[in-house]
Order: C-alpha cells, then structure tokens, then sequence
C-alpha cells in the first residue's frame, strides 16, 4: 500500500521538524539539577500534569500500545537508560514517562528542543537534559547523568539524534550514545515504536516494544559501549521489521 506522504532525504542527519528557534543556545551555566523548593515544586507538580494529561493524547490520537512495561518494572530499585527510536515530535517527550511509570524519567536532548513553543519552556522541568556544546557543559551532564541513576531514575536516550515522524527503520546510532550506560555498568533496555494499519483510523497504531535488560561486554570503555550499541541496534533493528504500515514514506534522493 502506497504511504500517504513522501520525504527525501540526503543522510541521516536531515532535520524534518524544524522550529522558529532551532538554532537557540543555551548558557554553559545552565542549570541541569535545581534544588530550590520551588524549582523542586514546579517539577514535581509540571511531570506530574504532563503524564496524566498527555495519556489521553498518546493513547487515543497517536493509538499507542505497550508490550513488555513488566520488564522495566522489575527494577524498581535501581536506575537505568532506556533507548527508542525517535519518530514522534510530541510523542516522544511523554511516551517514556508512560512506559517507566512510576519511575520519573529525565531525557537527553538537543538544544534545538528548548525553541519548541510552549514544551521547550516547560522542559527543564519535565527532566531535560541538554547536550551543551563547551566543556563544562557535557561535564556537567555527565555529573547529573550520574546523579540521577544514583537517585535510581530511569535516563532515556534517542540515539538517531534528529526526529523522523513515522519513521518504520532504525536509523544508524550515534557513536557516543552509549558511553553512559558502559561507564555506569547500569541495566540498558530499547523502547521500539512498530507501525501497524489500523482498521478504524488514517494513522497507524503504534505498539511500542520494551527490550533487555542488555549489559555491557568486555574490557575497555569503548568495547563496553560498542557492545551496548550492536545489541541494542539489532533488537530494535529486528522489532522495527514488525511495522506493516507506513504512513510516511522516507526516500534517499539521488545524487
């Protein structure tokens, strides 16, 4: 069946959602981790707001569907990093947060986010974590990273970087996706959106498949983080094949 809509890309790295701001930066001060009352208090009352009024929205507008939660409810008591396929510009800032409920999520994301009207302001708040392009700010990064999977949170991670809307392939991973997960030797899991024709409605319905737990294997940090990222690809790579329909289709141009 032909998809209702086309788009040509060069590479991977083409950007599709494109914002006012796309270009906005952010200060090397920033704050990754605020520990004020109030800070602490929009926080919480914000994530809060935003899972149970985005359910709605992910559940009877998206036609979204879990398979496999009872895998990250297991570890309740221990943080980990959750990586999905990034095919939703809305979608993908709440879907985590239904998948690892109760556990609070806390997402890396590119600065580019924060000029997105309405959801970049409220983003520090629902546990953004800005990739900040100087020294201090990936140290600073790494330090809340690390922070939080103390805290025993769950770290979600897109590691196609750039959002393709209905995207049924996995796109390459970027190569330090997974230096994370390999230094803090912490449980890994995929989160795959699969695409299938609804009998009822012109989008398809997306089941979102929940993989692992995947450890790191070997000596160094590199074979570690090289391990994490081919078990975690092929998994989402093999569920990824599942999606039967496709609403958008995604075209290579020639050169």
């Amino acid at each position: 069946m032909k998809a209702l809509d086309e788009r040509y890309y060069t590479d991977f790295s083409e950007d599709f959602d494109k914002t006012k701001n796309q270009n906005i930066k952010l200060n090397d001060d920033y704050k990754f981790i605020r520990k004020d009352f109030l800070s602490r208090f929009y926080s919480a009352f914000i994530y809060a707001v935003a899972v149970i009024f985005s359910y709605p929205y992910c559940r009877y507008f998206l036609h979204i569907k879990f398979e496999g939660r009872k895998k990250l409810k297991k570890f309740k008591n221990t943080g980990f990093f959750l990586y999905a396929n990034h095919t939703q510009p809305v979608g993908d800032v709440f879907t985590p947060a239904h998948a690892a409920f109760p556990k609070r999520i806390y997402t890396i994301v590119s600065e580019a986010n924060y000029g997105i009207p309405v959801i970049g302001k409220i983003l520090p708040y629902l546990g953004a974590l800005p990739i900040l392009k100087s020294v201090s700010g990936i140290k600073a990064l790494t330090k809340s990273i690390e922070t939080r999977i103390e805290e025993k949170k769950c770290i979600v991670i897109y590691p196609e970087a750039h959002v393709w809307d209905y995207c049924t392939f996995i796109r390459p991973f970027a190569d330090t996706s997974f230096k994370f997960p390999a230094k803090l030797s912490v449980p890994v899991f995929s989160m795959t959106a699969v695409y299938k024709k609804s009998k009822v409605f012109k989008k398809p319905k997306a089941i979102y498949y929940i993989d692992g737990p995947f450890y790191p294997k070997g000596q160094s940090l590199k074979e570690k983080s090289e391990s994490l990222k081919d078990q975690v690809y092929e998994k989402m790579t093999q569920r990824s094949k599942e999606s039967n329909f496709k609403y958008i289709e995604y075209i290579k141009k020639e050169i």
